[in-house]
């Protein structure tokens, strides 16, 4: 699997939270060791965006004023 970027461009919500989660969900699979990973031959940074552009998973960003 590539980098989606054909959903990069035409994404056109906030790019700062749509890269955070999939930083986040990059983390996630590869501490969790996930086997979806492994098919996709390790890269966990596309694996991670392709999830989040396609809506696989749900995000959502916390409101660091409350911290």
């Amino acid at each position: 699997m590539i980098f989606p970027l054909e959903q990069l461009i035409g994404y056109d919500e906030n790019m700062y939270e749509i890269t955070c989660a999939a930083s986040h969900r990059a983390f996630q699979l590869s501490m969790l060791s996930d086997p979806e990973v492994e098919e996709n031959e390790g890269k966990v940074v596309s694996l991670a965006a392709q999830q989040v552009f396609t809506k696989e998973i749900d995000f959502r960003l916390e409101d660091s004023s409350a911290i």
